[in-house]
């Protein structure tokens, strides 16, 4: 027995070492496995500069980008009513009224007739809340153009912009009072109608403008769009060997 223990016990050894360096093997193969596979997804450097932002640059919109420019432009010209006037609108749109009531203010300190401004300004209030001031400083400017018809027409056009229909009217009907045959006026009054869709009206008001100033092709084209028939007059020509009558009396 003992003598067959000890041939048992030597034949044990090799086998627990084939054991051993099978194990071996499977362990330096899964870790060969394991490296395959994390260096596979382990983005390199290419990837990383692809994968991660580069630092130090963030993507602006449109409106801050144009923000920017007029904040530049400001900087280089502070006395700018225009770009004041622009940044105000987008402050506006944001709801920095502070910021915006800043720059229309700003605006209008450099040119007291910034009409866009003024416009603006009461739009602002009105948006704010402030109804009766808003009214209040319509009325203002209104009354400051009271006298001018050009001027007028400039303000009902601020205010059509700023979506301010009852004061743009207004200012359309006070431009008419002070130049009953402007071509001008009624062209303006036709095309605000036209952007409210209200045809009628629109037509009455062009039609009105072609007869009082028969060269504006623009006016034609809209006439004829909706549905007017358009005659322009051609030029008549004139026999140089007859001589065009005067029609005054001659002396005899």
């Amino acid at each position: 027995m003992a003598g067959k223990n000890k041939h048992n016990t030597k034949n044990s050894k090799p086998k627990t070492a084939e054991f051993l360096s099978l194990a071996s093997c499977a362990v330096v193969c899964a870790l060969l496995v394991c490296t395959f596979i994390l260096s596979s997804c382990t983005p390199t450097t290419d990837d990383k500069k692809i994968q991660t932002p580069q630092s130090g640059k963030v993507t602006q919109t449109p409106t801050e980008q144009k923000k920017q420019q007029l904040l530049k432009s400001i900087r280089r010209r502070f006395e700018n009513p225009e770009a004041h006037y622009e940044l105000g609108q987008i402050y506006q749109d944001e709801g920095a009224l502070v910021s915006a009531e800043y720059h229309y203010n700003t605006a209008l300190r450099f040119d007291p007739v910034h009409r866009e401004s003024q416009a603006a300004m009461v739009n602002m209030l009105a948006d704010n809340g402030e109804t009766a001031k808003s009214k209040q400083l319509a009325a203002t400017y209104m009354s400051e153009v009271s006298s001018s018809a050009a001027g007028s027409r400039r303000l009902a056009l601020a205010f059509q912009k700023q979506g301010l229909d009852q004061y743009a009217l207004a200012c359309y009907q006070q431009a008419l009072s002070l130049e009953p045959d402007s071509a001008e006026s009624y062209k303006l009054i036709g095309y605000y109608y036209l952007s409210k869709q209200d045809k009628v009206r629109a037509r009455e008001y062009l039609s009105r403008s072609f007869e009082l100033k028969r060269n504006q092709p623009d006016v034609a084209l809209t006439l004829g769009q909706l549905g007017v028939e358009i005659k322009i007059p051609q030029k008549v020509e004139v026999n140089p060997e007859q001589p065009e009558e005067s029609g005054e009396d001659t002396e005899k």
